[in-house]
């Protein structure tokens, strides 16, 4: 005969299973994701949301902020307040999101460029130059040519913030000394080993260096 400590183990398992064996817990009298019901006259155990309802984060009445838009043109106005923070965290967003592509000067040399994929424009040819600053904000959300939209990847004020940066790149590759402080323009002059003599001077556009593999 086998001791009663051997019998009594199994016999306990087996309670313990015939107990997990009620469906009360985990089959409750509710409906399951699209399961039918004889209670609505559709058919369905799901209902539709009640006629303009938004979901919570979702309003986004401010419709140029979030297209980029005013009617059929551009936003030509960044919609929050230009700020140091604001370029350093489009700095940010550009160089994670943007410069494998256009690398972080924007010229259109990112890594993924140079190991065969589409050059972008550069964002300082003239045209680019001249576009508006919703038309960047535009091109992020709904994607571009061989670019595809970044909408879900990046959130609207990350896109505005790098449409300030872009647009502080334009205006950092062709500066005019006579538009920069005196200070600044001073600076400038002295590491150059020029002194300023007044006249409108372009500085040269910084090229990136390659790198090397």
């Amino acid at each position: 005969m086998l001791p009663r400590k051997t019998l009594t183990a199994p016999a306990l398992a087996l309670v313990l299973a015939l107990g997990g064996c009620r469906q009360d817990m985990h089959d409750q009298p509710v409906a399951e994701p699209y399961e039918a019901s004889d209670f609505f006259a559709d058919g369905r155990s799901d209902r539709l949301p009640i006629d303009g309802t938004v979901a919570r984060g979702f309003l986004r009445a401010d419709v140029s902020f979030y297209t980029g838009l005013a009617g059929d043109q551009f936003v030509t106005d960044l919609p929050l307040s230009t700020s140091k923070a604001l370029l350093e965290r489009g700095r940010d967003r550009f160089e994670i999101f943007c410069s494998p592509c256009h690398d972080r000067l924007g010229q259109g040399r990112g890594m993924i460029v140079r190991r065969g994929f589409k050059q972008p424009a550069s964002f300082h040819e003239p045209r680019l130059r001249a576009q508006p600053v919703g038309y960047f904000f535009d091109v992020m959300s709904s994607g571009f040519g061989e670019m595809s939209s970044y909408a879900a990847q990046i959130k609207a004020e990350d896109r505005w913030a790098i449409a300030a940066y872009i647009r502080a790149l334009q205006l950092s590759q062709r500066v005019v000394l006579d538009d920069l402080p005196a200070s600044v323009a001073n600076e400038i002059a002295v590491a150059s080993d020029e002194a300023p003599d007044g006249s409108s001077k372009n500085l040269e556009p910084h090229q990136e260096t390659p790198d090397h593999d």
